[in-house]
């Protein structure tokens, strides 16, 4: 069974040791972790993002699960190309696991990043724009896509002191996804 392995994991200077450590992980649980970097692209090429892109998307599609890392990436949530890839494989009706390694609520988090105030009975940032607030880790699209294709987001009881290499969540997610998918061969 191959697990596409998605996250903001990819721009951590030692990328290329988490992918290797995550997909060992799998391994070990009888899994195929496909991470990324595997692809090989030329990033001098003018088009080397839409070679990215391509190669990723062909990963998923020969993928049987996703584990996303939605830990938050440059600020209250998770990393946008993640959230894509995860909304991708949740449209093909593929199994859905994610984790992150922050267990604040995400109104909580956006505190980190701007003032947050209550404006008619809702909370809003410092521009007056509404902060979702129904008590959940991060966006309710990703949370409900997780529940309805996978299951519930792995959180830590307490934030690891490295969320970047802490890869007790994913493991956690990768037993999870080889339970189910030894269900279904």
């Amino acid at each position: 069974m191959k697990i596409y392995l998605a996250g903001p994991d990819v721009f951590l200077p030692d990328a290329i040791e988490i992918g290797r450590r995550k997909a060992a992980i799998c391994e070990r649980h009888g899994l195929t972790g496909l991470y990324p970097l595997d692809n090989s692209i030329d990033l001098a090429a003018s088009d080397a993002s839409r070679h990215i892109f391509l190669g990723n998307e062909a990963m998923m599609e020969g993928a049987d699960a996703i584990i996303a890392n939605l830990t938050p990436f440059r600020g209250p949530g998770a990393d946008a190309g993640t959230v894509y890839e995860l909304g991708y494989m949740a449209g093909r009706g593929k199994l859905c696991l994610g984790y992150c390694n922050d267990p604040a609520i995400y109104a909580d988090r956006t505190r980190r990043f701007t003032t947050v105030s209550e404006q008619d009975g809702r909370l809003v940032d410092a521009q007056g724009l509404t902060v979702e607030d129904f008590g959940l880790p991060d966006n309710l699209m990703m949370i409900h896509a997780l529940e309805l294709h996978g299951g519930p987001l792995v959180l830590p009881r307490e934030r690891p002191a490295d969320v970047w290499h802490d890869l007790s969540a994913f493991e956690n997610c990768v037993r999870q996804a080889a339970a189910r998918l030894a269900t279904v061969s």
